[in-house]
């Protein structure tokens, strides 16, 4: 039994590593050519696979994408320093906003595109799940935070939330300027006059 359970976590491991792999060719190719001319069976064959061993992992490109987001959603998740959880709740969002946006900046032109491909009018199949994933990336960053509100406190805070993010997002998409600044600016300020209300909303009776 001790030796199943171990080959199934060397299964795993090796599971996750192809999977990890398969991803960074594809945002590699995706650098040279663009994510719109970046096809599976260029990732297959750079990594010496078949499509079927990269559908094992992925159904299609935009599985890839969420991949891509939920590894930046991983790394704002991570465990960070122990005086993380002394700072106000407005830098605590804005920390792990800075690590998000940190995170998707080393392939900021392929997040661009991969967005576009989200938003295409031809894929409407798309925008319910993103609006989903939208959705459970404001929750995380609720829980990153340490704000566990009840209703319809938790409501309020989502919407807030989700409009910053929105619009914080629109702005990094066209930010140039030295390590993100201008979006860090706008998610401080922001956070500076709407953020004090976070976790401390009154309660209707």
């Amino acid at each position: 039994m001790a030796r199943t359970a171990r080959s199934k976590r060397t299964g795993k491991a090796r599971h996750d590593r192809d999977a990890e792999a398969i991803l960074d060719t594809a945002l590699e190719i995706a650098e040279e050519r663009g994510w719109a001319r970046t096809g599976l069976a260029d990732v297959a064959r750079d990594l010496g696979l078949s499509l079927a061993d990269v559908r094992a992992h992925y159904r299609d490109k935009d599985a890839l994408a969420n991949a891509w987001f939920e590894r930046a959603l991983a790394a704002m998740l991570a465990p960070g320093p122990d005086a993380f959880s002394a700072l106000p709740v407005e830098e605590r969002i804005a920390e792990s906003l800075r690590i998000w946006f940190s995170v998707l900046a080393t392939h900021r032109r392929v997040t661009r595109a991969m967005l576009s491909a989200k938003l295409y009018p031809g894929h409407p199949h798309h925008w319910g799940p993103l609006i989903f994933d939208l959705s459970r990336l404001v929750h995380w960053l609720l829980d990153a935070a340490g704000l566990n509100s009840p209703p319809p406190r938790r409501q309020l805070e989502e919407v807030a939330l989700t409009g910053l993010v929105v619009a914080a997002l629109s702005i990094w998409l066209n930010d140039r300027s030295p390590d993100r600044q201008l979006t860090d600016a706008f998610i401080r300020r922001a956070l500076k006059r709407g953020g004090r209300f976070l976790g401390r909303l009154p309660l209707p009776r």
